[in-house]
């Protein structure tokens, strides 16, 4: 049996928006609806249960994060890839914490937006609740604490930097996914930040220092040469 296409609802009030991602993201293989204002989407999501949903902040009606919130509010798992203006950490932090499942700042390029959405859709299973959108992760003995920011390594805590705490969350909730230095330094130090990318390096090292990692045998963070880093170990929600 031909496996049937993942089924994406884009949420955006701008029609020139829509009517120019809609077709490109029907080429690559999604099967595409679109509506324009947030309690259409709420609608849509309760209707049709997507697998994806591409969601704008600023919508008519019921913003973009108030969707959001009640979709989780309500239950539901669906992957939330969020779209914002704002350029701001922590607005973007307040995203990632009504349960986006990551975000995408505008404008962006076509391209980046179809593998962010790839990205989440792996690391997603129906029915389950996403990284993303869980108080607690666990990657073998290491347990994140995603609400309080703390973290563990079997019995011991472990004792970070607020930059480095923010580091380990996004790269424990984006496993396996290869993450630029670009792409790191915006979502922990934002755009207001004017630092570069070797301030990626310094925390990465800081990780490595306090969870004994490797970095020429990586359990835990690997350096993909000349682009960024990775989060090899498997990671589930945990209680």
């Amino acid at each position: 049996m031909p496996t049937p296409p993942t089924r994406l609802l884009l949420v955006d009030d701008d029609v020139a928006i829509t009517d120019a991602l809609a077709p490109i993201l029907g080429r690559e293989g999604f099967e595409v609806a679109v509506v324009h204002d947030g309690d259409a989407a709420l609608a849509s999501v309760r209707a049709a249960e997507p697998d994806v949903v591409v969601l704008d902040v600023m919508l008519p009606r019921t913003d973009g994060r108030a969707v959001l919130r009640t979709l989780r509010a309500e239950g539901r798992t669906v992957p939330v890839l969020l779209l914002t203006s704002v350029g701001e950490a922590g607005e973007r932090a307040r995203a990632l914490d009504d349960g986006a499942d990551d975000y995408l700042n505008k404008p962006f390029d076509h391209g980046e937006l179809i593998a962010r959405v790839r990205a989440v859709l792996r690391r997603s299973v129906r029915g389950r609740p996403s990284l993303a959108g869980a108080g607690r992760v666990r990657s073998g003995d290491l347990l994140v604490d995603r609400v309080s920011r703390r973290a563990w390594l079997g019995t011991r805590e472990l004792v970070l930097t607020p930059k480095a705490a923010a580091l380990l969350d996004y790269l424990v909730t984006h496993p396996d996914e290869l993450l630029g230095r670009d792409r790191l330094l915006e979502v922990v130090w934002g755009f207001d930040h004017p630092v570069g990318t070797r301030a990626v390096d310094h925390r990465v090292a800081e990780l490595r220092r306090v969870l004994d990692d490797d970095p020429a045998a990586p359990r835990w963070v690997e350096t993909v040469q000349g682009t960024g880093y990775r989060f090899r170990g498997a990671v589930e929600p945990s209680a």
